[in-house]
């Protein structure tokens, strides 16, 4: 059992990060420290039960562990990380599960692509963004690839026997593999491309005009028609592109809300000295958290993996740590200040935002209202259902609903899907999938027994990625489900509620059906028709998708492996030659032999077979 007073003394006097935990071994605190002994050691003093929140958390703490750094600033950094990886329910959080795309340009390789990402890395590529119209994202990142026909795959070795792909012989690729283009040559072209995603896109303009007219005065029509298309989807792009951006003269304004009930964070940004645009986001805070301090930690978290932090960032007091904060958002040298102003025309513009938050609260109380009326209404329900199941509902804010489902064809490629709700909200990360290994043929029954024998023991064996538990579990279907469930649940030892949502002729969800028959019927329940609906669909969705992924794989490698002398290398290099199945079917025996170790009598075994 673990010892807090003695492992107390055992805290280094160091930087470093704590997680608290409670006696279910689930984080519910990520801190930071200059001295993780001084630091931790406050939260067990008698003068820490003079703040309501830390008295609450101390009373949960089991245990707590700590990792050293070398550095505060190395401390801080791990600290945002594991506050977005766990979310700790006693930490200030940002509510918001939006990933913002950005454009990717791998100048870590000698010859980089342009891509999109929602993940940045500090890995020596250069990154723009965040973007929030992916659909911008999609046409510059087509755009640039194709009037700078650049690579598109992410070989980053091309061995003597490679074979240029379609994209090279469609001249949409300079072909780099072939050892053709030099990479000062193609060096210039990732310039241009990384001076327009940088905001200078006359240079560009000039050059597609410049071959417009060369086109059109050799007559060359159809070349003119395409350059002036450039054209167009260029100054339309940028249009869009410029809102993101992050100049010197860009600002973004942090303020708080809070009400009686909820805390929000309204920013306001500014970009080339012109208001542009307005984004609320959902804070979880209790009363006890000072304003300053949240517009610290949501600084902190929004920020986290921006390539491009723009140079000031206005707030109403100064949040703590702000040098600290400041130094962490710093990006490629260039400095980062948030500050309070107190006169011109910065002052002014805080002002202008300060009245306009007024306006924004109203709507943001009227909408947290309603929100908060469909989450009572669904909260309740669950208990309704969790009550009806024999069992008494935990106190908790949101019941943790999962929901399993399996996809197959004809019982080939079985696979599970495993979806969780916390309340309302879909919990993406504790999402999981599974590849039914030992049960054959179309038996749901079989395989869903399987899955979940699988994911709780797991949960039992105490794999942290499986160890949260469900409060009920909906299962996809009716009274068989759930009694299948059942008796995987008993076999384990666990006691948790299961029921069943049945569907009508109509494919609607029609009821929830437990162990014994019974059943809640839902024309009459609209909130929890809806809610029951959804999980339905999100489960069925999921396990839809990644059954759809096999298969597709399957039918690729299954097709190639049945001819006769194709085995996996042979496959492989016809799938590289040919790009795809249906080239390869139409290839002539000539053809074929192109490609290495692919012989005359291959070739004939090939066309015989799909003929």
């Amino acid at each position: 059992m673990f010892d807090i007073q003695e492992n107390l003394k055992k805290l280094p006097d160091c930087p470093g990060v704590y997680m608290h935990k409670d006696k279910l071994g689930q984080i519910i605190y990520v801190g930071k420290a200059i001295s993780l002994r001084n630091r931790v050691r406050q939260y067990f003093q008698s003068t820490a039960a003079n703040n309501p929140k830390v008295k609450a958390m101390v009373s949960h703490i089991a245990e707590f562990e700590y990792i050293t750094c070398s550095t505060e600033m190395e401390a801080l950094i791990l600290e945002c990380n594991l506050i977005k990886k766990y979310a700790p329910k006693y930490n200030v959080l940002l509510r918001d599960d939006k990933t913002y795309p950005y454009i990717m340009v791998t100048t870590s390789e000698d010859y980089p692509r342009v891509v999109k990402t929602r993940l940045v890395h500090r890995d020596g590529n250069k990154y723009f963004g965040p973007y929030s119209d992916a659909g911008a994202v999609n046409q510059i990142v087509d755009l640039l690839t194709q009037i700078y026909s650049l690579k598109q795959c992410s070989a980053t070795s091309f061995p003597q026997s490679h074979r240029p792909c379609l994209n090279y012989h469609i001249k949409t690729c300079r072909g780099v593999c072939t050892g053709h283009v030099s990479k000062e040559e193609y060096g210039k072209a990732i310039e241009q491309v990384l001076s327009f995603l940088g905001g200078e896109d006359k240079p560009l303009i000039r050059q597609l005009t410049d071959e417009m007219m060369k086109a059109s005065e050799n007559l060359e029509f159809e070349d003119a028609a395409k350059y002036r298309d450039y054209i167009n989807s260029i100054r339309a792009i940028s249009e869009k592109q410029r809102v993101t951006l992050t100049r010197e003269n860009d600002i973004d304004i942090v303020l708080p809300v809070k009400d009686a009930n909820n805390s929000f964070i309204v920013l306001f940004t500014v970009r080339g000295g012109k208001l542009s645009g307005r984004e609320t986001f959902q804070i979880q805070s209790d009363d006890s958290v000072a304003r300053n301090e949240m517009v610290g930690e949501f600084i902190k978290q929004y920020y986290m993996n921006w390539a491009a932090v723009p140079p000031e960032i206005i707030v109403e007091e100064e949040p703590p740590e702000r040098e600290l904060i400041e130094k962490y958002l710093a990006r490629e040298g260039r400095k980062v200040r948030i500050f309070v102003p107190q006169k011109g025309e910065k002052r002014a513009l805080l002002a202008l935002t300060q009245n306009d938050r007024l306006e924004i609260v109203k709507t943001v109380d009227q909408k947290a209202r309603l929100h908060q009326e469909k989450e009572e209404t669904i909260h309740d329900e669950v208990a309704e259902i969790i009550r009806s199941a024999g069992y008494e509902p935990p106190e908790r804010k949101a019941y943790r609903v999962e929901s399993y489902d399996i996809s197959n064809t004809n019982g080939v490629d079985s696979v599970g899907a495993m979806v969780v709700f916390e309340g309302m909200r879909r919990s993406k990360k504790d999402y999981r999938r599974f590849r039914i290994k030992t049960v054959e043929g179309p038996n749901d029954y079989g395989s869903l027994q399987e899955m979940l024998f699988r994911r709780f023991k797991r949960a039992r064996d105490g794999d942290t990625s499986f160890v949260k538990l469900p409060d009920v579990i909906f299962m996809d279907g009716g009274q068989g489900q759930v009694n299948a469930a059942r008796k995987v649940l008993v076999a384990l030892g666990l006691d948790i509620p299961v029921v069943g949502m049945a569907k009508d002729d109509s494919h609607r969800t029609r009821s929830i059906v437990f162990e014994d028959g019974r059943e809640i019927l839902l024309r009459d329940r609209p909130m929890l028709f809806r809610y029951a609906g959804t999980i339905q669909e999100e489960v069925h969705r999921f396990a839809i998708e990644y059954h759809r992924s096999l298969r597709g794989r399957n039918a690729i490698t299954s097709v190639l492996d049945n001819i006769s002398g194709v085995g996996p290398a042979r496959r492989n290099a016809l799938l590289n030659h040919f790009d795809t199945i249906e080239r390869i079917k139409t290839a002539s025996v000539e053809e074929l032999m192109e490609v290495p170790t692919i012989t005359e009598a291959i070739a004939k075994n090939i066309k015989e077979y799909f003929s």
